[in-house]
């Protein structure tokens, strides 16, 4: 699968579960806070905690959508100055 795809769905995948898992408890608790707070934080928080637990057993990636990461390659600096 293309590395450009595979970011994609491994960012779009925690916004989906992030903002249903907010939508749920919303549901269940009633939450009187300003909601875009509680889903961006809900996000942030599924995200740190499916990276963490891929770090430390890989085959947990499958929870941010593709168990693989991508592949990213660095674009060349600026070109250095010799001499002078």
């Amino acid at each position: 699968m293309n590395d450009t795809i595979v970011s994609l769905i491994r960012t779009w995948v925690p916004v989906v579960v992030g903002t249903v898992i907010a939508y749920l408890a919303n549901k269940g608790f009633n939450i009187d806070v300003n909601q875009n707070a509680v889903v961006a934080a809900t996000i942030a928080v599924y995200y740190a905690l499916a990276r963490f637990l891929e770090k430390r057993w890989p085959f947990l990636g499958f929870l941010l959508g593709v168990p693989k990461e991508p592949a990213y390659v660095g674009t060349p600096g600026p070109p250095s100055v010799v001499g002078g």
